[in-house]
């Protein structure tokens, strides 16, 4: 990896203390005044004021002459706040939601934060670029750093800071956002994610008004259940899939977020974004630096569709751990055995999956607890011995019965939580989550342990690497966290800083990660947390792929990977294939319309497969065999969303194209009756290149009744006319695959 840094240091006609040394004064030109940081189409443009503000004036189209802005006349009168910042702090002029709020060592209330240097390095060839922009408060020593990287392929932009206390005590910071990010438009259409257990990741849109809006978690783990810390903006037009200018923003931190949109009296749209302030002050003491997270934000000129492939192109390439490892295929073990189950229901269904064409199985919950064997969800959770009367001859032999059958193994842990009817919690009460002289709520039987504690974390860390040792053959972890913090409290940290643990706790779980990461870079680790709860690119550093949730229910997986889709690449998305009617919606399906939806994903399965006909297990054979063939456009492919299932009347298109054009996989559902007069939908195709042509294939279907299959078509007809299968009863679906003709 080449490096460039290129110092630009800039200081005005005041010293300014910096690590404790104050720098000369000298003359600035206006070029050093321009900060116009770049992508391949995109600008994020500031300039330091004459007053050494740092200003922020424009995200959006590449802007190549930045100059201009500085000569701009501002007509905002002073006595209502300044123009906006580039990371805006409490004091001075500012009465609106700042980025930073601290208490000094003095107890000085405000940070009036000025320009001192910024310097960049050229990363990753080139492609990489990461501008460190220093600030100082006018008065008191304390240092602030905006650290931007810019990623130019893939038009996406990070922010996060690092605050430094030069003084002599500690101070107190109240407000600790990853970025500021000021942004005009007529109007702005905020596109959200909400739900709940089995229901994360829908969407819903809503016109920012004057005043605040926030999204925001306070529950400390599975955060992402109820909200998601990610948003899309369209700016002076409702969301459109291919039209119009839009904002994706992501927040890469797996605890307690929050993300602010503020319209103020100039109709400017302020964001901040990081982590969630509540109950969570944090003393600096002297010399101390505290890291934000980033926050990623990318702009589409070209809809909603552009802010995905913008982030999912990212995220691939930077962020989701090992993304060009193939995720296999698998079956878990959960709702086809749950906790009912021994050797031999285990080898039956490795077997089943060999015979289908599965490439690994997962063993879920139910096989540890010695004193307390975990044969329901109510005790044993944190005794990891294997039980021997479920499986007398150990994790060893199953995963070796996989290997023998051409299957990769795989097992589940819940390593944060504890029941209290365990032995854990008997020898060692101290390391749970819990207030002295308060109940200790539980969910699900559990308790939370403290990861804030390093004795805890060795444990969590441990509880991998044993299970790691019982086979070498072991190449697969379903991580789970099955409950969020309540009665927070710590043994660990002292009393005056409790506030520290909803921060600590997510630092104390990203140590443990970092561990295992170093000795164990290959293992492929499930982030599950109830389901979707752990939904975000923080945890991606660490885990090849989410469970996105427990609902299982084909219908329901609509909804839930169409959201999730919207900013997580396919790469991630666990979607398996389950029974009928399935266990959480009670939902009837047929099998085709099942294994259409989980295809979109990374494909599973979770049954019992002795529960299938031969029909169903030569249909799901063959299925998993079409899979296979078209598992790298939909991992690595460029995703273009035909038809909305909030817009299409109970219909759903999406598609996937590989990168160089050659091929692509089109998937159709239809989910309510469409009737006599409702059937006739185009379903024109995107990202192809028009002067290709293309062998259209249906999958899935013994027998294909679209007109057009296996004929030769061109990319310009399918781009302006696209395909048209006749989809008009409840759960009909088709799945095309379109190869370059030679």
């Amino acid at each position: 990896m080449n490096e460039r840094k290129i110092s630009l240091a800039v200081v005005f006609l005041f010293p300014l203390l910096i690590s404790s040394l104050a720098m000369k004064a000298k003359t600035v030109s206006n070029e050093d005044r321009v900060i116009n940081l770049q992508t391949k189409d995109l600008s994020m443009i500031m300039t330091v004021g004459k007053d050494s503000t740092l200003y922020f004036h424009h995200f959006g189209r590449k802007i190549e002459d930045a100059t201009p802005y500085l000569d701009k006349i501002s007509y905002r009168r002073l006595d209502y706040g300044t123009d906006p910042h580039a990371y805006l702090a409490a004091g001075g002029r500012n009465y609106r939601n700042s980025a930073l709020r601290v208490t000094h060592s003095d107890g000085d209330l405000n940070t009036e934060l000025i320009y001192v240097q910024h310097e960049q390095q050229e990363l990753s060839g080139g492609n990489v670029v990461m501008t460190t922009i220093t600030m100082q408060d006018r008065k008191q020593p304390l240092k602030v750093e905006l650290v931007v990287t810019a990623y130019r392929e893939e038009n996406v932009f990070t922010q996060k800071v690092n605050i430094t206390n030069l003084q002599k005590k500690e101070v107190v910071l109240h407000n600790f956002y990853s970025s500021y990010l000021p942004v005009r438009a007529k109007k702005y259409y905020l596109n959200s994610f909400y739900g709940a257990w089995t229901q994360e990741m829908f969407m819903e849109e809503s016109l920012l008004n004057h005043g605040v809006k926030s999204i925001e978690n306070q529950m400390g783990v599975r955060t992402t259940h109820t909200e998601n810390p990610s948003f899309v903006l369209s700016l002076d037009m409702p969301l459109n899939e291919h039209a119009g200018d839009v904002i994706g923003g992501a927040l890469a931190w797996s605890g307690n977020y929050k993300i602010n949109f503020q319209v103020d009296d100039f109709d400017i749209l302020n964001i901040t974004a990081g982590m969630n302030p509540y109950a969570s002050e944090y003393f600096l003491d002297s010399g101390e630096t505290f890291h934000t997270p980033e926050m990623i934000y990318t702009y589409s000129l070209n809809g909603a569709g552009g802010v995905s492939r913008n982030l999912h192109d990212w995220a691939r390439r930077y962020q989701v751990y090992d993304a060009d490892a193939t995720r296999p295929t698998l079956l878990n073990s959960w709702e086809g055995a749950y906790f009912r189950f021994d050797e031999k229901t285990i080898t039956d269904m490795i077997d089943d999956a060999a015979d289908i064409g599965l490439e690994m199985f997962v063993l879920d919950d139910g096989w540890f607890g010695s004193k307390y064997p975990r044969n329901n969800d109510k005790q044993g959770l944190g005794d990891w011995q294997v039980i021997k009367d479920k499986l007398p001859r150990g994790i060893d032999y199953l995963a070796n019965y996989a290997e023998e059958k051409g299957l990769q193994f795989g097992i589940w842990i819940e390593p944060e939580m504890v029941n209290p009817k365990s032995e854990l919690a008997e020898n060692h009460p101290d390391w749970v989550v819990k207030t002295e002289g308060r109940p200790i709520p539980t969910i699900r039987d559990q308790w939370l342990l403290d990861l804030t504690n390093p004795e805890v974390q060795d444990f969590v860390f441990g509880v991998f690497d044993d299970v790691m040792k019982q086979s070498d053959k072991i190449s697969y972890i379903k991580w789970d966290a099955n409950r969020h913090v309540e009665s927070v409290g710590s043994a660990f940290l002292p009393a005056d800083r409790q506030s520290h643990f909803w921060i600590k706790y997510t630092q104390g779980l990203y140590n443990v990660y970092e561990r295992i990461r170093m000795k164990y870079p290959d293992v492929l680790i499930q982030a599950c947390s109830s389901g979707g709860g752990r939904v975000e690119y923080g945890i991606l550093k660490y885990h090849q792929e989410v469970w996105t949730s427990d609902n299982t229910d084909a219908r329901s997986r609509i909804f839930i990977q169409y959201g999730t889709n919207m900013i997580y690449p396919a790469l991630v998305i666990g979607s398996h294939v389950s029974v009928v009617p399935n266990h959480q919606s009670k939902n009837i399906t047929p099998l085709k319309f099942r294994f259409d939806m989980a295809m979109s994903g990374r494909f599973g399965m979770e049954l019992q497969p002795k529960n299938l006909s031969e029909e169903e297990k030569l249909f799901a054979k063959s299925a998993i065999e079409n899979y296979k063939r078209i598992r790298d456009i939909v991992m690595q492919g460029d995703l273009y969303r035909i038809i909305s299932p909030y817009e299409g009347k109970g219909l759903y298109a999406l598609m996937y194209v590989s990168k160089d054009k050659k091929r692509a996989v089109v998937f159709d559902y239809c989910f309510e009756y469409q009737g006599r007069t409702h059937n006739s939908q185009s379903v024109k195709l995107f990202g192809l290149d028009p002067a290709k042509e293309y062998k259209v294939t249906e999958l899935n279907v013994d027998k294909s009744n679209y007109w057009g299959n296996n004929k030769v078509v061109s990319g310009e007809y399918l781009i302006n006319e696209g395909l048209n299968p006749k989809l008009e009863k409840m759960y009909e679906s088709a799945l095309f695959l379109l190869e370059e003709a030679n």
